[in-house]
C-alpha cells in the first residue's frame, strides 16, 4: 500500500508511519516543521520529506490512503487536493481500526494513569516475551518506538485518548478503536477548549463505553464515584471487572506491595499508581498472564516516560519531574511525593501552561491540589493569553482558586531562576509539574546543585 502522512512530524504520527514502513509499506509526509527526534527518525528510514512546507503535487491518483495529523488545518492544501481526488482520508485513530480490525483490540482509557497503565502492560508482556502490536502515548524504557504494526499479533494495546481525532473529525479518538477488553481509569475534567462543561466531557467517556463490542469487558476503578456510577449502570453485553487501591507499605523510602508471596518491593510509589498497577494486573490476566507472573514482571517497572522521573539527586535531597498539570494529576502527584517522603521538605512548583489551565472557569479546579506541599509555587506567562487575545488572569486570581494562603506566584522565567537557585535544600524534594519549561528554566541544572 502507498501511504500518504499530512504532518508526519508529530509525536504519534511519525511513529506511526515507521511501523508502516516497517511493516512494508510505502510511505511518503509532509509538514510545515518537524521537531527532534522525530527528524532524525525519519531521516533513519528514509521518509523525512526533502523540504518542509504543503505540497498538493505529492497527492497523486495512486495513493491507497492519506492520513491527516492534528497539526494540519482544515484547509491544508495537500487535504483539499485528495478530497478533490477523492482519496480516503483516515484519522490516525481511524487507521489504526482498519490495521487491527481483525485483532483483540485492549483499550485503555481514562482522564489520568492510561499512559501508565498501558506502559505497565508492555513492560510485563515484554517481560514473558509475549509479543503484542501497541500503540501507546510515551516514549518507553525498552521500546524503540510508540507504535508497532504486525499482520501476525492477536492482540493490540491501545492508549485511548479522549481528545478529538483530526481538524476534520471532531471524534474523540477513543470512540473509534471499538475496545473488545477496555479500562477507564478515571473521570476528571479536562480539555476545556473542546469540551466546554464536565457534562459534556463525561458524555465523551459515556461514548467510549457504548463503543466496546459485544461480549466484551470492561476494567474500571470502582474508587471514582464517577467511573464506578457509569460503568454499574451500563445496560450493555459486556462484562464488568472492578479493581481498587491494593493493600501496600512504606518502609526506608521504599513501596513495597502485598501479595499472596510477601511484600513485594517497587521501583513506582504513590497511592495513584497502585491504582494503576491494579487496573493493569486485570487487564493482563485477561491478556494471558496470571498473577504471579504480573507481579514478577512489575517488580522491575521503572515508571512511564515523564512520569516522576529523577532529575537528580544528593545526599539529603532529589528533584522530580512529573508531566503533571491538570487538577486532578496535581493533587494525585504530590499527595504521592508528600506521602513517599513524610519527612522530608517538599517545594512543589506547578507551571500553568496550557490555555485550558488558564481559564477562569476551570482555574477553580485547581483548588487544594497543592496543600500537600509544605511550599508551593505557581508559574505562568501572562503575555501568552494576551497574544492569544483571552482575558487576563491575575496573581490574585491564581492564589484565590487554588485557595493556598502561602502560594507564591511567579510570571518571569528569570525571577523563578534566581530564586529557586537562591533556596537551601536540605532534605527536601523539589517537584517539577508542567507540560512546558518554566520559561526556559534548567531543571537539571539545579537538581544537580541538590545537597
Amino acid at each position: 500500500m502507498r501511504i500518504h502522512f499530512i504532518a508526519i512530524g508529530g509525536s504519534t504520527m511519525h511513529n506511526l508511519a515507521l511501523a508502516l514502513h516497517d511493516k512494508g509499506y510505502q510511505v511518503s509526509g509532509s509538514d510545515d516543521v518537524i521537531f527532534e527526534p522525530s527528524k532524525s527518525r525519519l531521516q533513519k528510514a528514509g521518509i523525512l520529506p526533502e523540504a518542509f512546507g504543503w505540497y498538493p503535487e505529492k497527492i497523486v491518483p495512486e495513493l491507497d490512503a492519506i492520513v491527516l495529523g492534528m497539526h494540519a488545518k482544515p484547509d491544508n492544501p495537500e487535504l483539499l487536493k485528495a478530497k478533490e481526488l477523492e482519496l480516503p482520508v483516515f484519522s490516525y485513530p481511524e487507521f489504526l481500526y482498519q490495521q487491527s480490525e481483525h485483532k483483540t483490540r485492549v483499550v485503555i482509557g481514562g482522564s489520568h494513569g492510561k499512559t501508565t497503565i498501558t506502559s505497565m502492560i508492555l513492560h510485563v508482556l515484554n517481560y514473558w516475551d509475549k509479543e503484542v502490536d501497541y500503540m501507546v502515548g510515551a516514549q518507553l524504557q525498552g521500546f524503540d518506538r510508540m507504535v508497532h504494526l504486525t499482520a501476525e499479533n492477536d492482540f493490540i494495546l491501545l492508549e485511548g485518548d479522549e481528545y478529538l481525532s483530526s481538524p476534520i473529525d471532531p471524534r474523540p479518538k477513543f470512540h473509534l478503536y471499538k475496545p473488545n477488553i477496555a479500562l477507564l481509569s478515571g473521570i476528571a475534567w479536562d480539555h476545556i477548549n473542546v469540551f466546554p462543561t464536565f457534562e459534556n466531557y463525561r458524555e465523551q467517556f459515556e461514548g467510549f463505553l457504548q463503543a466496546i463490542v459485544p461480549g466484551g469487558s470492561i476494567t474500571y476503578n470502582e474508587e471514582d464515584a464517577e467511573v464506578r456510577d457509569m460503568v454499574e449502570s451500563l445496560q450493555a453485553a459486556v462484562r464488568k471487572f472492578p479493581y481498587k487501591t491494593p493493600q501496600y507499605s512504606l518502609k526506608d523510602g521504599k513501596t513495597y506491595l502485598e501479595t499472596p508471596e510477601g511484600p513485594l518491593p517497587l521501583h513506582i510509589f504513590g497511592k495513584h499508581n497502585l491504582s494503576n498497577l491494579a487496573g493493569a494486573k486485570w487487564i493482563c490476566q485477561q491478556m494471558g498472564v496470571d498473577e504471579l507472573e504480573f507481579y514478577e514482571a512489575i517488580a522491575s517497572f521503572k515508571g512511564a516516560s515523564k512520569r516522576l522521573e529523577v532529575l537528580g539527586q544528593g545526599n539529603s535531597s532529589i528533584a522530580f519531574k512529573d508531566f503533571a498539570h491538570s487538577p486532578s494529576k496535581v493533587a494525585a502527584t504530590t499527595r504521592a511525593v508528600r506521602e513517599q517522603f513524610p519527612d522530608k521538605k517538599l517545594i512543589a512548583c506547578l507551571e500553568l501552561h496550557t490555555y485550558s489551565s488558564l481559564n477562569h472557569t476551570f482555574l477553580k479546579e485547581y483548588r487544594g491540589s497543592l496543600d500537600a506541599a509544605d511550599e508551593a509555587l505557581v508559574f505562568y506567562v501572562p503575555e501568552s493569553l494576551e497574544i492569544k487575545g483571552l482575558p487576563a488572569v491575575l496573581p490574585d486570581d491564581i492564589k484565590s482558586a487554588f485557595s493556598n494562603k502561602g502560594l507564591k506566584i511567579f510570571t518571569s522565567g528569570t525571577e523563578l531562576e534566581t530564586f529557586l537557585f537562591g533556596k537551601e535544600f536540605e532534605d527536601s524534594v523539589l517537584l517539577f509539574m508542567s507540560s512546558g519549561n518554566y520559561g526556559g528554566l534548567n531543571m537539571k541544572a539545579l537538581a544537580d546543585t541538590l545537597p
